[in-house]
């Protein structure tokens, strides 16, 4: 299993909506490295749902549900999606402030690459972040 985090914001996208909607098709990537990380995320993967601009905070889990096929509002083939299903919501969220001041998340892309809107997340990372939330 891989372990991801993807990010919204909230005003376009919220963590509420992905609740309300069961699922979503994570539509819009246009970053050659986002594209790759969407299309190495396989079927039962889990991926932090992190909340950009407002909160900055990861407010939740979801998990791929379907792999990756054609951005349907991309034109061409170029641009990949998948889909998301919400998994857990976490009881306590999980600032950037507190990202940054985690030793064990100091080399986190979250940290190092800001700016990208899909990126990988080690286990420990993973596991970390999961404690932070409890």
């Amino acid at each position: 299993m891989n372990y991801w985090l993807v990010k919204s914001e909230p005003t376009a996208y919220s963590w509420q909506e992905l609740l309300k909607d069961g699922s979503t098709v994570w539509t819009g990537v246009r970053n050659y490295a986002a594209r790759l990380h969407l299309r190495a995320m396989k079927k039962g993967d889990h991926v932090f749902f992190y909340h950009s601009n407002e909160g900055k905070e990861i407010v939740g889990l979801t998990k791929v549900i379907k792999e990756f096929y054609p951005d349907p509002t991309a034109p061409g083939e170029d641009w990949s999606v998948v889909q998301l299903a919400p998994a857990k919501t976490f009881k306590k969220t999980v600032t950037l402030a507190q990202i940054k001041t985690e030793k064990r998340l100091k080399n986190m892309w979250l940290v190092k690459q800001g700016r990208l809107s899909v990126m990988p997340v080690t286990e420990d990372e993973y596991e970390c972040i999961l404690s932070l939330s409890k």
